[in-house]
């Protein structure tokens, strides 16, 4: 909040936060949009976002004009129904809807899809409405979250939105993006998620292009879920990737996500209209909406490394199902030629499977695909139940895969079928040379 004197002089000149105004200050001209005010700082100044991007503050004392320069902004709503039509903006947190506090220099969830419409008037291309559904960094959210966000995006579509826009943080997102993948399947709309590297106060943000090339791809011709982020380190276009087939692949950079095992699906650039076709994909489907949304979260993911010990999966059985990140084409420590000096864990697995619990093998590897057929390590995991074998999952894909599986079922038999058909393109036909 800015001071008191400071807000009876702005109110009394009828302007408010959003409003584009003109500032002169020592004879120096400022146009640009009036912001909230940071919490942390001197209240008697003024924080305007200039059309370079960058923010300035000004300070009140000195100030000889301030004026509307343009259109008013609309009234601040955080919560707003959902409407027929148009794109839908949900807000869920994460640094694309961040902003720095300057006392500490940390980044914390603050601004709210509505205050990223005032500090992105371009949004003003498409009908957009928005509304904040929670705000979290994207790290602090679980399965319960996946559930809510996905009953927002059914009750977006069923309200007949044209299109679906997610604003996520970027540390989780590839999760998230491939639960909605699952629980919601024949898209009659694209769902879209978006984030950013850097917070909208930082100069190098690249929130307002990812976010705007978010909306732009929402209103084409799609009927999957999307993950909108920089595809090169300028602010030159975006890659959509798959949401069952992405992952982020750098701590900062801006460009940090990938597509594994496959190509992006589109290039797009709102402000030339681009948006290029990369590979196959879903269109939108004027059939009804597949909502599958209960899930089971009670599964343990395993990342299998040297000394591995054998009472470390044992004490597994309290979970409903695993997940390992094997090494190579799908390994674990076996040991097939029963070395005195190897404690492998191929015998607390079998028990596991045995017991009803479903054990998921993916790689540590970045890219490939698991074979279980070539070296005897994997065979004996393969003959021993572990799921997997010909899959080009991700880790995260395929730990979202089977808590969602063991949601619908509990079934061996039917949990390993639903585990290897290709639901929502995270098992490829066939493996794409990468250039």
């Amino acid at each position: 909040m800015y001071s008191k004197k400071l807000q009876q002089e702005l109110k009394k000149d009828n302007i408010g936060v959003g409003d584009r105004v003109k500032i002169v200050s020592r004879g120096a001209v400022f146009t640009g949009l009036l912001m909230p005010r940071p919490s942390a700082g001197d209240a008697d100044i003024i924080v305007l976002k200039l059309d370079s991007g960058y923010n300035i503050g000004v300070k009140a004392q000195s100030i000889e004009l301030i004026e509307t320069a343009g259109a008013k902004a609309e009234p601040e709503h955080e919560h707003e129904k959902p409407k027929k039509g148009g794109i839908a903006i949900l807000g869920c947190g994460g640094t694309i809807a961040s902003r720095v506090e300057y006392k500490t220099g940390a980044v914390y969830p603050s601004i709210t899809p509505k205050e990223l419409r005032t500090a992105f008037p371009a949004l003003e291309k498409w009908p957009v409405h928005s509304r904040s559904i929670f705000s979290l960094f994207s790290e602090d959210m679980n399965a319960s979250h996946w559930r809510i966000v996905a009953d927002e995006v059914e009750k977006e579509i069923k309200h007949g939105s044209d299109g679906v826009v997610v604003m996520h943080g970027t540390d989780t997102m590839s999760y998230t993006s491939a639960a909605l993948s699952f629980m919601l399947q024949n898209l009659p709309v694209p769902v879209i998620l978006v984030g950013a590297q850097r917070s909208s106060d930082r100069p190098s943000s690249e929130n307002e292009m990812n976010l705007l090339n978010a909306v732009y791809s929402a209103t084409q011709d799609v009927g999957e879920v999307l993950v909108c982020m920089h595809a090169s380190t300028n602010d030159d276009f975006c890659h959509l990737h798959r949401g069952t087939k992405v992952r982020k692949m750098h701590t900062s950079r801006r460009d940090a996500f990938r597509s594994i095992n496959s190509r992006p699906l589109f290039a797009a650039d709102y402000s030339k209209d681009r948006f290029e076709a990369l590979s196959g994909f879903r269109q939108r489907n004027k059939g009804k909406l597949i909502s599958k949304k209960d899930i089971n979260d009670n599964v343990a993911m395993v990342y299998a490394h040297p000394s591995i010990k054998p009472e470390l999966i044992s004490k597994l059985d309290s979970y409903d199902g695993i997940v390992l990140m094997g090494t190579g084409l799908g390994h674990v420590p076996t040991n097939p030629f029963d070395d005195k000096k190897v404690k492998g864990i191929f015998k607390p697995l079998k028990e596991l499977v045995e017991s009803g619990i479903p054990v998921v093998m993916s790689s540590q590897c970045i890219s490939g695909r698991i074979c279980m057929r070539v070296y005897t390590t994997g065979r004996m995991l393969r003959q021993a139940g572990i799921i997997g074998d010909g899959a080009d999952w991700t880790p995260e894909t395929a730990y979202v895969k089977l808590c969602w599986a063991l949601g619908q079922t509990k079934d061996m038999k039917e949990i390993e079928e639903l585990m290897m058909t290709n639901i929502a393109g995270e098992i490829s036909e066939r493996t794409v040379l990468e250039e």
